[in-house]
């Protein structure tokens, strides 16, 4: 079971009572190991999973990059009402340990809060914990009212959505454009993908933003399954994200990304996975998904070292 709790720190009798200045401290304990939590946390494919507050909020983001110096653009809508924009840019990024950044909010172009938003994590083996400082300047009524709301509703959703996340990693000996474009290249991604003893037989394929692979993977003894990958945002050598489909225009089976960090000439390769469910997350274990998974990154690894 997920465990959470919220700590406020007291207003101190110097502040303003207005709530023009505030710190507050959020923690949740996950069931997660930290470094799924991590990923869930900082990956831009998973963090629109969790990213509304609520069902009546729709987040649209417009800009995504979680590197230092990067920034991530979203706005939050509700029915009705203004668009608000958050601007959040991070400062450090240690992995798996801290990270750190500001966020803006604004609204018709008036800025309504600034804040630094620290987020610590610990590994507590099966489970981590995640500590979140936010450190608030408030412009407008009710902002600490409101980020108090949507942290601790925010924290929740990263919460479940940890328990439905996948992830993958590999390191492989060879320089991040080779295995980029043995990735995302439509002639070769079809000769490595999927586990082994698994081929691929393509509809269609089209390696871009909004872009689609269309095909079936058939198993060692003959069994056909229907995919359909369906492309987002494409950072080239970077990452890219795409959903999984049961079939061509099927339901999802999960939102996923795949990310390439360059590391002494080798590349670490990340491939994550939000299940829909956690029904789904929990079949597909069961069925091998983690061992079926590394045998496809290492289908790649092979690949690459024979090119």
């Amino acid at each position: 079971m997920t465990q959470s709790k919220t700590l406020e720190t007291p207003t101190l009798p110097s502040e303003d009572r207005s709530g023009r200045f505030a710190t507050l401290t959020f923690e949740r304990v996950v069931s997660a190991p930290v470094a799924t939590l991590w990923q869930a946390w900082t990956a831009p494919a998973a963090r629109a999973v969790w990213a509304a507050s609520m069902p009546s909020v729709t987040v649209e983001f417009v800009e995504a990059d979680t590197r230092v110096g990067g920034r991530e653009i979203s706005l939050c809508k509700v029915a009705g009402e203004a668009d608000t924009r958050c601007e959040c840019g991070w400062l450090d990024l240690v992995t798996e340990v801290r990270s750190v950044n500001y966020e803006v909010v604004s609204r018709e172009g008036a800025t309504q809060s600034a804040a630094l938003v620290t987020a610590d994590f610990t590994d507590l083996g099966e489970t981590s914990r995640v500590t979140v400082t936010v450190q608030l300047s408030s412009l407008a009524a009710d902002m600490e009212d409101g980020h108090r709301a949507g942290f601790s509703a925010g924290l929740d959703n990263l919460a479940g959505t940890a328990l439905r996340t996948m992830v993958l990693q590999k390191r492989i000996r060879a320089p991040r454009s080779v295995v980029w474009n043995a990735w995302m290249n439509p002639e070769t991604l079809p000769l490595w993908w999927g586990p082994d003893g698994f081929s691929c037989r393509t509809a269609r394929i089209d390696l871009r933003s909004r872009g689609e692979w269309v095909f079936d993977m058939i198993g060692p003894d003959g069994t056909i399954y229907p995919n359909h990958h369906r492309y987002g945002e494409i950072l080239p050598q970077e990452r890219f994200s795409y959903e999984l489909l049961w079939g061509e225009n099927g339901p999802k089976h999960a939102d996923a990304w795949a990310s390439f960090e360059e590391q002494d000439g080798s590349t670490l390769v990340t491939l994550g996975m939000v299940f829909s469910t956690q029904a789904e997350f929990q079949e597909a274990r069961a069925f091998g998904a983690i061992e079926l998974g590394h045998q496809t990154l290492g289908k790649l690894e092979r690949f690459v070292g024979a090119l």
